[in-house]
């Protein structure tokens, strides 16, 4: 529903006619009552589609307390060519190549604190819930339709459906229709959801006309600028989605040679809106999709992480220049690889040389709070 707020007006009656004489803002309307609250529903878009073009599906839990919203984007990895779409050769590829299940809503908990409507100390505690499921290979944000053929000539040909961004347009739509007021919509995910989470921010802001106060917190799926180390996965990715078909969606201020300038335009865009990106400098997941196959020879670990750290450089050089995009960089945390500070727990997401705690953090981020930009210092062999 596009309308948040309701108008009271006032007439005069003069010679049997009734004039207008002015109209005042009600209350914001509350959200239309539902069928059942704090139970996972299932949509199926028509249309939507996973990798694989089976039905994609996604779900929401509605809250009978809060009319505030959370997005979560579901992670899983990536895909962009034929080793990385069919799994061969062992290439990690992408979340859920078969399709979403119906019971998929049961993994909601695990994938993200934000999603654990019981939780007490979850920052999203009593919150609605939108639970994004991934299944395209493409960070959320695809848009062709592809066949790869094995480069070895053993496999059969695969079509892929890199569909992401409509289906996200699909979510965003059903948002937009069941929604009559959103006082604050936090738009999330890990790893590859957080930066769909990031490429998607502006069609939701664009979209879903009861939010009123937007927040984008993007964990472990930064978007780094193509200056750095991660220009040739940019490249290769902005091929295999048809990133380019997708221009007109991002802001004004998006760069398609520099994906990194997505950070910038957003923040320019939504000066009012609260931005932030947090992931762990050892993060051993989202570094490797990064740069392992695309330098020869195949770099060590240590070197895998000294681009990281280089590109992460550019990146805070870059939020730096913002007042409303704030970072949270903790060191390492066993758990994971170090991949995704927000995955299951946020405990051992600390930064102990300034003494942060993630869900501290993020409590006030989320109560429009001052919140420290924070890089925690290195901690010599704490990841041996």
């Amino acid at each position: 529903m596009s309308s948040a707020v309701t108008r009271t007006c006032s007439f005069l009656a003069i010679g049997g006619l009734s004039i207008l004489s002015g109209c005042a803002a009600d209350e914001p309307l509350p959200n239309p009552p539902r069928d059942r609250y704090g139970v996972w529903e299932r949509i199926e878009p028509p249309g939507a589609v996973c990798g694989n073009g089976s039905q994609y599906k996604f779900f929401a839990n509605f809250s009978e307390t809060s009319d505030d919203l959370v997005v979560v984007l579901e992670p899983g990895g990536a895909c962009w060519d034929y080793p990385s779409c069919t799994g061969a050769s062992g290439i990690r590829g992408a979340a859920n190549p078969d399709g979403i299940p119906d019971d998929h809503f049961e993994l909601a908990p695990f994938i993200s604190p934000f999603l654990q409507p019981d939780d007490a100390t979850s920052p999203t505690n009593g919150w609605n819930m939108v639970y994004v499921p991934y299944c395209t290979g493409d960070i959320h944000s695809g848009n062709n339709v592809i066949t790869y053929t094995d480069p070895e000539g053993l496999g059969p040909d695969v079509e892929f459906h890199h569909a992401g961004h409509d289906n996200v347009a699909a979510v965003i739509d059903w948002i937009d229709d069941a929604f009559v007021r959103v006082p604050r919509m936090l738009v999330t995910g890990c790893s590859a959801g957080g930066a769909g989470a990031l490429a998607n921010y502006h069609a939701f802001r664009q979209g879903i006309a009861a939010a009123e106060r937007g927040y984008l917190f993007d964990d472990s799926g930064p978007i780094f600028p193509s200056t750095g180390f991660s220009a040739p996965l940019h490249a290769k990715i902005r091929a295999s989605w048809a990133i380019d078909s997708l221009a007109y969606q991002f802001p004004d201020g998006f760069d398609p040679e520099n994906f990194g300038s997505i950070s910038a335009a957003l923040a320019t865009t939504y000066p009012r809106d609260r931005l932030a990106t947090s992931f762990f400098q050892r993060d051993q997941n989202f570094s490797l999709y990064s740069y392992e196959r695309f330098y020869e020879p195949t770099p060590t670990k240590d070197e895998i992480l000294t681009m990281w750290a280089a590109d992460t450089d550019l990146m805070v050089d870059q939020y730096d220049a913002h007042a409303n995009l704030d970072y949270y960089l903790p060191y390492w945390r066993e758990l994971n690889d170090s991949h995704c500070t927000t995955v299951v727990t946020f405990a051992g997401s600390e930064i102990q040389d300034q003494g942060l705690r993630l869900d501290h953090w993020l409590d006030d981020f989320l109560a429009d709070r001052e919140v420290p930009s924070a890089r925690e210092a290195p901690v010599p062999g704490e990841d041996e």
